[in-house]
């Protein structure tokens, strides 16, 4: 049984081998300076990792350790990082931590007493929209707000960068769902321009001069302050999204799996950003326009990413018509593997949830993380409806012993 075939039978929620995702998308990656470690314990070829998302520091997997780690899907991205400048022209560059690695052609970053400062469109000439500080592995955003002027605000700068899909994207992407098919894995992708509301993408780090409302926390009072003026912008864009949507398929077809609608996070570790009324007046009309046309023209699976505590809302989320809930964060308030599984699984697919990566997985023994890697597998597989990944990506710092101790057990669970 090959990668799509396991992936396809855990989306039909049919008991059989749980397949394994790591890298297929934004937040089921893995760091960069991992990667390079767990090449060396497969013993592959020493090369300088592909960082093809800057923002938190995820390096392409390669087929060599794809096959070494027996990962089961594969992604597609977009052309263009969070930075807004594109994939390829590879160049090096060494990181704070001294590990070399591979970036994109028009990725330029400056620094100042430690600190790592990254421009947009690779533009050194406009302010820096992300900033890695001392220490750290991964980059955050940085808050460019312009005044606001409430009686200027104007909801086209909010939707600067959700724009048509153009024809380089189009030929990009079956170019890209080609060599995917190839490989006989599992196929995600990410076409983009359909996430409401994701605070990552708020603050516009790709545009050299964001307007509109860009503040993380402005944003949060909008929707309570605002709400027309977001829902004027979500309106639009579920208008591009959907024209977007029909021009892809019509290019790639059945051939992807799942396609990642959203990344939105609506919990924190005890309790929700918003309310369910809040989530169903605001956010739920969108989602369920795609989600509608998803399932109304094709055969994918529609992924929802949230972290924290939202076993509430998740009610919303299959209203909304989601299929999959993904990083199943459950050593947050109520998420309680078990209950989830009990009380949800039968009309979600868990994608996540593998095991802890606050705790367990970077602060543990290996022997703990063989527990609660088991326990999980039992857990969330009885049935189908399930892929293995860990609680979001995997990140820098983590003992490979222990990332090691986790793909072994995935591999005994499965025989």
């Amino acid at each position: 049984m090959n990668g799509k075939e396991k992936l396809q039978q855990a989306l039909n929620h049919i008991q059989g081998p749980v397949p394994i995702d790591f890298g297929s998308s934004t937040v089921t990656g893995i760091h960069c300076s991992i990667i390079e470690k767990l090449r060396d314990v497969y013993g592959l070829e020493k090369r300088p990792v592909k960082v093809h998302e800057p923002y938190q520091m995820l390096g392409y997997i390669e087929e060599d350790l794809v096959e070494a780690m027996q990962i089961d899907v594969v992604g597609i991205i977009p052309r263009g990082t969070l930075f807004g400048f594109p994939l390829g022209k590879w160049k090096e560059w060494v990181t704070p931590w001294q590990q070399k690695v591979l970036v994109p052609g028009n990725f330029e970053v400056t620094q100042s007493d430690g600190n790592t400062y990254i421009y947009p469109e690779g533009d050194r000439s406009a302010p820096a929209s992300g900033h890695m500080p001392e220490g750290g592995y991964f980059f955050d955003t940085i808050i460019r707000q312009p005044p606001i002027d409430e009686e200027a605000l104007d909801v086209e700068d909010n939707l600067e960068e959700f724009g048509f899909v153009s024809e380089e994207d189009l030929e990009y992407f079956a170019l890209e769902i080609q060599k995917a098919e190839a490989t006989g894995k599992g196929i995600v992708a990410n076409f983009g321009g359909t996430a409401f509301g994701d605070i990552a993408l708020v603050p516009a780090p790709n545009l050299k001069h964001p307007k509109g409302i860009r503040d993380v926390t402005e944003w949060y009072i909008s929707t309570v302050a605002r709400p027309d003026y977001i829902h004027a912008i979500f309106e639009r864009q579920a208008e591009i999204a959907l024209a977007n949507l029909e021009k892809i398929f019509a290019v790639v077809g059945n051939r992807v799996d799942a396609v990642f609608i959203c990344g939105t996070d609506f919990g924190t570790q005890t309790g929700q950003f918003c309310s369910t009324e809040t989530l169903n007046s605001l956010y739920t009309p969108y989602y369920r326009k795609l989600n509608d046309w998803i399932h109304t023209h094709t055969k994918w699976k529609t992924f929802k990413h949230s972290c924290g505590a939202v076993e509430p809302l998740i009610p919303s989320f299959i209203e909304a018509g989601f299929d999959i809930l993904n990083p199943v964060q459950c050593s947050a308030t109520g998420m309680d593997p078990q209950t989830l599984k009990d009380t949800y699984g039968k009309k979600l697919t868990f994608w996540g949830g593998g095991v802890d990566t606050q705790k367990t997985l970077p602060f543990g023994t290996p022997e703990e993380v063989r527990k609660e890697v088991l326990s999980r597998l039992e857990i969330f597989s009885k049935d189908g409806g399930y892929v293995f990944n860990t609680i979001h990506n995997l990140q820098a710092a983590t003992p490979i012993e222990n990332v090691e101790a986790m793909i072994e057990t995935v591999h005994k669970f499965n025989g």
